[in-house]
């Protein structure tokens, strides 16, 4: 790909372009829908650990489950991620399937008994934990005969602004002219120079507007490649106490380390042999990192000694965030002089630095009960509620944020998570499974579909020290836009996350 090519001799600029460049709902859906993630233990349950509490990652649910654990722990998680993705776009199939190991999960706690029989407070808990909150490790590939030209993105945002405009000045380079065109008239407009440089589109001749340069019968050629990687990784300080003997409360601190990068590579070919364009490369790579903050609080009341059940609130989820993207697109344009094919190449070699943003995901509520049969085994339920219709684009004062928000606001809906997990314990064997349903955050259902996830696994305790294991699998349909304006035909894709993982405890 050209652009991994280029970047050992990129010029970096930073400069106040606007926020044309579009952090969109995309981004909120990214970072506020997250996988399954924790200790093989919750991850085995589904993480329906609500009202159980007692293990690293039922922290992050319910911070009062950091008073349930007995003794001082210290659990350190493992394994395989695994995604498959099958694609369909018009009449193209693909597939793409990939695996790596990660170090997910590490975490301790202290717990601090009081020796004295009368006292409200039994004991105090001082917990830490790290996870790998949400993996950004995807791949996809699209092709197919498409109906419509990549010519329709670039003239969709060339459209407004003259020949001119969009042109390489006397004694300008092409960095230069796409710098000064961004820093003078904003994204848009470097969209447009992009495809008016390369060729793909020509001006119609009213003088501001614009249409593609290429022609095609009924449909045309096209392939898309997005690959996805980084992380959002999650520390959470925990602070939690048992009163009474029947009641835990606690509270969490969570920061958040983001990197997060997409690179984007469209082909368009299968052009009529009279066209003058013939071929389209368009690449584009988009790097996103900051940090993010949260806090939580909970309870738990063990109501009987079979029956628990707990509540917890989760602030909203600021994400401090900065963009760089980097863009370049060659093209295969027949010379009406020649009738040689020539190649054009329109590659900036320049990093765009965008102003600072935040995403603010909005809070989340969660109810929980559990059934604990003595040392036979355990039953637990989670709901989840989290209203996505309230995820904000900030500053909100800025216009083009605040038509995305409308936007988030008519298109995003409240999301209803459902867990159940079971135990069951034979001496030191523990056998597990859950299940978890999680509903789309579009109200049309069809953008991003609801998540239906599956898991099972079981786990060794050695009194002192204890070994997990665990499978799981979620699935779930998706329906991108190959982009936001013109060319917003979607695809198919049938997502299937596969987890294999491995946990280990010990008693500090």
């Amino acid at each position: 790909m050209k652009i991994q090519r280029l970047l050992i001799t990129l010029l970096i600029v930073g400069f106040a372009l606007q926020y044309n460049q579009a952090q969109t709902i995309n981004d909120v859906t990214a970072f506020g829908l997250n996988d399954l993630t924790g200790t093989a233990r919750y991850r085995a349950l589904s993480g329906a650990f609500g009202a159980l509490g007692g293990d690293m990652s039922a922290m992050n649910i319910n911070p009062a489950g950091g008073a349930v654990f007995s003794n001082s722990t210290m659990t350190i998680s493992a394994g395989r991620y695994g995604i498959d993705n099958d694609t369909r776009y018009f009449d193209g199939f693909s597939n793409t399937n990939f695996n790596h190991y990660e170090l997910n999960q590490v975490g301790g706690i202290m717990v601090f008994k009081n020796g004295d029989a009368s006292s409200t407070v039994n004991k105090v808990t001082f917990g830490f934990n790290y996870e790998l909150n949400n993996n950004f490790e995807d791949e996809y590939f699209i092709n197919g005969a498409g109906n419509t030209s990549i010519g329709e993105y670039f003239a969709a945002y060339a459209n407004g602004y003259t020949p001119d405009d969009l042109s390489v000045l006397r004694g300008e380079s092409i960095s230069d002219a796409y710098i000064n065109i961004g820093d003078i008239f904003g994204y848009d407009a470097q969209q447009g120079f992009l495809g008016y440089q390369a060729y793909v589109i020509d001006p119609d001749g009213s003088g501001t507007g614009y249409i593609p340069n290429g022609s095609y019968s009924g449909t045309i050629s096209q392939e898309q490649w997005v690959r996805t990687s980084g992380y959002d990784h999650k520390f959470t300080f925990n602070l939690a106490t048992q009163l009474m003997n029947s009641l835990y409360a606690g509270i969490n601190l969570n920061f958040h380390a983001v990197d997060r990068r997409k690179i984007t590579q469209f082909d368009e070919y299968g052009y009529s042999d009279s066209s003058t364009l013939q071929y389209v490369q368009f690449d584009n790579e988009l790097h996103t990192f900051g940090t993010a903050f949260s806090f939580n609080a909970g309870i738990i009341a063990k109501v009987s000694d079979m029956i628990r059940l707990g509540a917890s609130y989760q602030s909203p989820t600021w994400y401090s965030l900065s963009d760089e993207l980097l863009q370049g697109i060659n093209t295969d344009v027949i010379n009406n002089d020649s009738g040689a094919t020539d190649l054009v190449e329109v590659y900036p070699n320049v990093i765009l630095r965008y102003p600072d943003y935040t995403i603010q995901i909005p809070s989340k509520l969660n109810a929980s009960a559990a059934l604990v049969f003595g040392k036979a085994g355990l039953l637990s339920f989670d709901y989840g509620y989290q209203d996505m219709s309230n995820a904000k684009l900030k500053p909100t004062g800025d216009p083009t944020f605040a038509a995305e928000n409308n936007y988030i606001g008519q298109s995003l809906k409240a999301v209803s998570t459902y867990r159940i997990g079971g135990e069951y314990r034979m001496g030191i064997v523990s056998l597990r499974g859950g299940y978890r349903f999680e509903e789309s955050p579009y109200k049309n259902g069809y953008t991003i579909g609801d998540l239906t996830g599956y898991s099972f696994g079981m786990g060794l305790d050695f009194n002192g020290w204890r070994i997990d294991a665990t499978y799981s699998l979620a699935e779930r349909d998706l329906n991108p836009q190959l982009y936001d304006v013109g060319l917003t035909s979607t695809a198919n894709i049938s997502n299937q996350i596969s987890n294999i993982l491995l946990s280990f405890s010990f008693t500090l």
